[in-house]
């Protein structure tokens, strides 16, 4: 199995500080584990005794041992046949546009299930069905509209969340009542914004369990995070959103089924409660609303 493939199926069984070195490496694999031990617990933020226990963890000897595997992957992907076949195929595409578009579009889709941890989707899953006191949810330059459809679809399947547009200003109040029950959700893609660090790091600060959603690149709100979902964006020309909508949507149907009567209980309440008036109603139709105009 390639060490990444292995590192990624046992993220559910690292400690908090070998999260960090993994997250490093998946990030910036191979090339991340090519450098220094030393280098690679700077970019962690960690320590080189760290690096070196989740080597052991991986069950390599050694260092040097561990750089000499990611030299044979790297050799062995080079001169495989299929990889040439399938890059030359990629170089040669001659499908039409939209049909390219949806292929590529289903293949990021498809990336979810090796750039998104199951152990950390789960502990994302259990931490939002724990009755948190509060739940923040924000984004950036784009990602702000996201965040502000994932908070007003969450809230209808657990109380106490809130999208937080300015959370280092004009709703600042939101984030300071989070405490050690709260969870604060974070957006961060490349390029990543300042606000989002310091978002993450007012959160940490204030005990709250820290949640970022990303790129492979990793934010550097992911430094002060406890659970990170890694998100793949490639896209011509801008990144692509899909793989972030439908991380969101895996999000919101999972916290649902795992909520069960009491989740179903809150949607009730809600379309109870909240009424959108609407153009055109299946009951009443438009024609017997002029008349009785």
């Amino acid at each position: 199995m390639p060490i990444n493939d292995e590192i990624f199926a046992r993220m559910g069984e690292l400690s908090p500080a070998e999260k960090k070195v993994a997250r490093a490496l998946l990030s910036s694999y191979p090339a991340a584990g090519l450098e220094s031990a030393a280098s690679l617990a700077k970019a962690a933020g960690t320590s080189t005794p760290t690096v070196l226990r989740l080597v052991t963890r991986l069950g390599i000897g050694s260092y040097p041992d561990f750089q000499r595997r990611l030299r044979e992957e790297i050799t062995h992907h080079m001169l495989s046949p299929v990889s040439r076949t399938e890059q030359a195929r990629l170089e040669q595409d001659t499908s039409v546009p939209l049909q390219r578009a949806i292929t590529n579009k289903i293949a990021l889709i498809e990336t979810l299930s090796v750039t998104v941890p199951p152990s950390e989707f789960d502990r994302a899953v259990s931490a939002l069905i724990s009755k948190p006191r509060q739940v923040t949810v924000s984004g950036g330059y784009f990602t702000r509209y996201f965040a502000m459809l994932f908070a007003t679809q969450l809230d209808q399947t657990i109380p106490n969340v809130d999208f937080v547009g300015e959370p280092l200003g004009h709703d600042i109040g939101k984030m300071l009542r989070l405490g050690a029950s709260g969870i604060a959700i974070i957006l961060d893609f490349r390029r990543y914004e300042l606000t989002a660090k310091r978002t993450a790091d007012l959160a940490k600060s204030q005990g709250a369990t820290v949640i970022v959603i990303t790129d492979q690149e990793l934010s550097p709100a992911a430094d002060s995070a406890d659970i990170v979902l890694p998100v793949s964006v490639d896209g011509i020309p801008f990144d692509s959103v899909v793989g972030i909508v439908v991380l969101l949507e895996a999000l919101i149907e999972a916290v649902l089924h795992a909520t069960g009567d009491r989740g179903l209980e809150r949607m009730k309440q809600w379309e109870h409660s909240v009424h959108i008036a609407r153009a055109y109603s299946a009951t009443v139709p438009l024609a017997n609303e002029r008349n009785e105009g």
